[in-house]
């Protein structure tokens, strides 16, 4: 039996080897986390090693816009009613029309780039005590082990919102001999840990990490800091298993204190500064930066610049910082009809404009292709990708007081979001009872927050999927046809199916 098992890690080894053209160790399997390609653990000498590993880690996000945003987007838009797939195929339609299954390639790509993070993340916290390098403090010790475990739990909120239950990986495996083989084979290929229990580590790493944590710096939100673990508290204590709204308060209330609160001008979110300010973006008057970075509102973003751009802006549209730029073929994302009506029953409502944008196209699947529709909240190679803004957890505050039974307070809060978006506070009839209040709550959320990889978990949290998604495809013209109507059994995806046949240990979940 040891036999067998170093032979299929071996094997691993060398399929991994042969079908990758960059290092292995650098995309997660469950074969070669935690290790060297010589089987020995990682540890790191001195101080420089560990600043440079830590700047691996606050670049985690800058780097990997395909699992963390592109294709978050497509499973919180698409697969909800903000967004139809854009660009048909096997891995993008399946969101739209609910005929996802474990052999989704966008899938695999997603868990992969996630577990291999979460391997980062766990060498920093597993090696910094073990180093011996007077330079290195125990402060700072403390402090990256802190961002590490912030960072984590950021990953595996992600992970357990998508997959449910999903393996727990807070170890290094130990070397592989025929004599310990069989003590380590766990760590190679663990099960799945129960949600109730990922969300429990997720909560221990967030309060761990919010104890030596770097405190806000209004000038660099890149940082894994104090103001990022309270709102990812704030959304954790939203979340089913560890539900408590008065948590969800306390940290929105941190997170005011800190100093957040909303940008005047909701366009300064998402704006890029064009060489001519006056003229409107065009192949002869590009985008030259963002028009805004750390901004008041943002809490935690990845940031492009010239000579470090964002590739990912071509995938929805126009990049305003060139034009033309391989816009020659059908889009990510594209903004549902549902959608732009919903900004339209709220005549002069701002944020319509900072979210989709009309341009004409060679294409015509889901609109006219003199008049199509386009994602447009990341417009330029230059814009930033906010993962964490206030005003997301402001609105959660909202859900809290209403879960509470104060509708009014709820209100008072979903009309801060509504003024600065150029629109009258909600009528007094949204506060004539709960089921009233949260629907204002729920489109307010929508509006808000469309396009930035929400939609799904407030429905899926809410338990809103079956009434919202399902009916949508009845009046919703432009959307491809429901294959498998939405059910409970659709709250979590399948999990990948090469994962599986590669770890014996993890079961597909129920409905795949």
């Amino acid at each position: 039996m040891k036999a067998k098992y170093i032979l299929l890690i071996c094997t691993a080894f060398l399929i991994a080897s042969c079908e990758l053209d960059y290092d292995p160790l650098s995309v997660y399997s469950d074969v070669t986390e935690g290790v060297t390609s010589d089987s020995i653990q990682v540890e790191f000498k001195d101080k420089d090693a560990v600043l440079e590993h830590r700047q691996t880690l606050l670049n985690l996000y800058e780097n990997g816009q395909e699992h963390w945003y592109l294709d978050m987007l497509l499973l919180a838009e698409v697969h909800a009613d903000n967004a139809y797939a854009g660009s048909p195929g096997a891995e993008t339609t399946p969101f739209e029309v609910n005929t996802i299954e474990g052999s989704n390639i966008n899938l695999k790509r997603d868990w992969n780039g996630h577990m291999a993070n979460i391997a980062e993340t766990n060498k920093l916290i597993e090696n910094i005590d073990e180093v011996n390098d007077p330079a290195l403090t125990e402060d700072e010790k403390k402090q990256f082990k802190a961002e590490a475990k912030i960072l984590r739990a950021m990953i595996y909120f992600d992970m357990v919102r998508i997959w449910g239950n999903v393996p727990l990986v807070t170890k290094q495996a130990g070397d592989i001999t025929s004599e310990t083989v069989e003590d380590v084979y766990p760590a190679y290929f663990p099960p799945q840990t129960d949600a109730v229990t990922i969300y429990q580590q997720i909560e221990t790493d967030l309060l761990e990490g919010l104890e030596y944590a770097p405190g806000n710096d209004p000038e660099d939100k890149t940082q894994f800091s104090k103001s990022v673990a309270k709102a990812l508290l704030a959304k954790v204590y939203a979340e089913k298993p560890l539900r408590d709204y008065d948590k969800v308060i306390q940290y929105a209330d941190e997170l005011a204190a800190d100093g957040f609160e909303l940008e005047e001008e909701y366009s300064d979110l998402f704006g890029v500064l064009l060489s001519d300010p006056n003229q409107p973006p065009s192949n002869d008057n590009r985008a030259i930066d963002a028009a805004l970075r750390n901004s008041k509102e943002t809490i935690y973003e990845a940031q492009y610049f010239p000579g470090n751009t964002n590739w990912v802006t071509w995938m929805f549209g126009r990049p305003l910082n060139d034009w033309n730029f391989y816009f020659t073929w059908l889009k990510w994302i594209t903004p549902s009809r549902d959608l732009i009506r919903a900004f339209e029953s709220e005549p002069g409502d701002e944020r319509l404009d900072e979210t989709v944008v009309f341009y004409n196209a060679d294409w015509n699947l889901y609109y006219p292709a003199d008049h199509y529709a386009f994602m447009y909240k990341t417009r330029s190679a230059y814009n930033s990708i906010i993962k964490l803004r206030y005003a997301d957890v402001l609105l959660l505050k909202a859900e809290a007081l209403i879960a509470k039974g104060d509708f009014t307070g709820a209100a008072e809060i979903i009309n801060q979001t509504r003024r600065r978006a150029g629109l009258n506070d909600l009528p007094a009839s949204a506060t004539a009872s709960e089921e009233a209040i949260l629907n204002a709550y729920l489109k307010e959320r929508r509006l808000e927050l469309a396009m930035e990889g929400q939609r799904w978990f407030d429905l899926v949290r809410l338990n809103k999927v079956e009434d919202v998604v399902n009916a949508v495809y009845e009046t919703d013209e432009g959307r491809l046809d429901l294959v498998y109507p939405y059910t409970e059994l659709s709250y979590i995806l399948p999990i990948p199916q090469d994962i599986i046949d590669q770890n014996p240990n993890l079961v597909q979940n129920p409905g795949y």
